[in-house]
């Protein structure tokens, strides 16, 4: 089936290993880029993870196996860059060089093309071990997550993976629209770095250490965590003195007006809320809450919310995945399914 879509006609080869890179390229694939992945003999390791996994990550895209130590498979690689408006690549920096998958290296078939590398500390920043987990404990990401008293944590996914995937494929598209060709070096310690934006800044400009609050308190918003019900977690996000206001008349609180003074009197604060929330449970705030505009939610698991919004789900093939997170006006993507090993 020949892609449609606003990336139609857009070629990108992709040298990807288990996350960051082959999410990149899914993400692009799913708005009709001819994505071809290049697997090595035996193919690429994630699809020893299991099935689901692969599919999860490698839908709408086809894929070659090419041995790139090989004279042929290097000779095959620079007739596909020849053909190609990028490369997109997650490895060590050492193997992206030795396997010659730098703009260095193929621009010798291509001056035009674009060529993307998903390090852990950039091309230039050596071989260390560079996997998601290490990277959001090097990037103070894992310091941050957790109760004050308690030990860091990592969140529950690969969110180094998927931030860098996001960035990469941004990177990948701002090249192209350049027209020039040339590196895009996107390094998941950057990119973490990068999510760490107004902690940075804090601690930059004004220095203020990052803490951990108790249930993921906000650093500035007040009230805005995680707090207990009579039954349940409510995720509650008070920025602003409109939702205060609509949220204290409901809860039936009085005073603490201003962002100001709910921020100087955080303790206070956060007392009466957990009180006054105690009274009901974490569904029953929500379907409160949500009519009057105030940002809350009741925690769920995956699989409540998978359940509860079936429109996320995707088919492709035989697989049951979720699409596309962006939108766009006047298209939808076609899904098929992750490519067979040949």
């Amino acid at each position: 089936m020949k892609p449609t879509g606003p990336l139609a006609g857009i070629r990108i080869l992709e040298v990807g290993t288990m996350l960051a890179g082959p999410y990149a390229a899914m993400l692009l694939a799913d708005f009709g880029a001819d994505v071809v992945k290049i697997e090595p003999p035996g193919g690429e390791i994630s699809r020893a993870v299991g099935d689901s996994y692969f599919a999860s990550l490698n839908r709408n895209k086809s894929s070659i196996c090419l041995d790139l130590n090989s004279e042929a498979g290097q000779r095959r690689l620079g007739e596909l860059a020849a053909e190609s408006h990028a490369l997109l690549v997650n490895l060590k920096p050492s193997a992206i060089r030795r396997l010659g998958l730098t703009y260095e290296a193929l621009r010798r078939w291509n001056e035009r093309i674009v060529c993307v590398a998903i390090t852990g500390f950039g091309l230039c920043g050596g071989d260390d071990p560079a996997f998601d987990y290490v990277i959001q404990a090097a990037s103070g990401t894992a310091a941050l997550t957790g109760e004050p008293d308690g030990p860091p944590i990592l969140p529950g996914y690969s969110s180094a993976d998927n931030s860098t995937g996001m960035c990469a494929a941004l990177g990948l598209l701002a090249a192209i629209i350049s027209g020039r060709g040339g590196q895009v070096d996107v390094p998941l310690f950057d990119v973490m770095l990068s999510q760490l934006n107004y902690h940075a800044a804090a601690y930059l400009n004004d220095g203020a250490e990052p803490q951990r609050r108790p249930h993921g308190a906000h650093s500035y918003y007040v009230p805005a965590q995680l707090f207990p019900t009579a039954e349940g977690y409510l995720a509650l996000f008070v920025t602003h003195d409109g939702f205060w206001k609509s949220f204290a008349d409901e809860a039936g609180i009085n005073g603490f007006v201003t962002m100001a003074e709910r921020a100087s009197r955080r303790d206070e604060v956060i007392a009466t809320v957990t009180s006054v929330l105690a009274a009901d449970t974490a569904t029953g705030w929500e379907r409160r809450l949500r009519p009057l505009g105030v940002p809350a939610a009741a925690v769920r698991t995956l699989s409540q919310a998978l359940r509860e919004n079936p429109e996320s789900i995707i088919r492709a093939g035989d697989f049951r995945l979720v699409g596309n997170p962006v939108q766009l006006s006047g298209y939808r993507p076609q899904y098929r399914p992750a490519p067979q090993l040949r």
